[in-house]
């Protein structure tokens, strides 16, 4: 069996900062100071699990948090990764554009109009993406390229060639 798990001994600096950390408004920073302060007196984490109500895991967690880090264990860390990258970048981001700078027709959708969805699909499509990306991956890539996208107003389009001829009005 291993031998319990304690508290290195603190410093008279440390012992203050926990004492001030038990009126702290994070209930994340007050229970690591309690049971700091706990295996300080001598408790096993067994004892300080039952006492404060917590799992066993979590003081041991917090005992190895504060032998690593220090005070600064005491502070809650952002789940979040560091830095997420980009899922379209570079030369995908400009091939996506030079995309969007064709006719959706052009690629056998019934639609003159881009969507985000439709131009994810059709990104997917052509081999640009691995995978079906999101409507806010494709909006993000096209933040990252300065291009303001806003949702048109729809009108009809025909792929005949005299269209724009017949539309206006004009006889032949």
């Amino acid at each position: 069996m291993k031998a319990p798990l304690f508290v290195r001994p603190l410093t008279t600096e440390e012992r203050q900062a926990l004492q001030a950390g038990l009126r702290a408004r994070e209930a994340f920073t007050l229970r690591r100071c309690q049971i700091l302060l706990a295996s300080a007196d001598g408790k096993t984490a067994t004892e300080i699990a039952a006492l404060f109500g917590c799992a066993t895991q979590t003081v041991r967690n917090t005992l190895r948090a504060f032998a690593a880090e220090g005070l600064s264990c005491l502070t809650e860390k952002s789940h979040r990764p560091k830095r997420v990258r980009p899922l379209l970048a570079g030369t995908q981001a400009e091939r996506l554009r030079a995309l969007l700078h064709r006719s959706p027709r052009e690629f056998g959708k019934p639609t003159s109009l881009w969507s985000l969805t439709l131009a994810a699909e059709v990104a997917f499509e052509q081999g640009l993406t691995e995978r079906q990306l999101s409507h806010e991956s494709i909006r993000q890539a096209l933040i990252r390229l300065g291009v303001g996208w806003k949702r048109a107003k729809t009108w009809i389009t025909s792929p005949d060639p005299h269209y724009a001829r017949k539309k206006s009005g004009a006889t032949a």
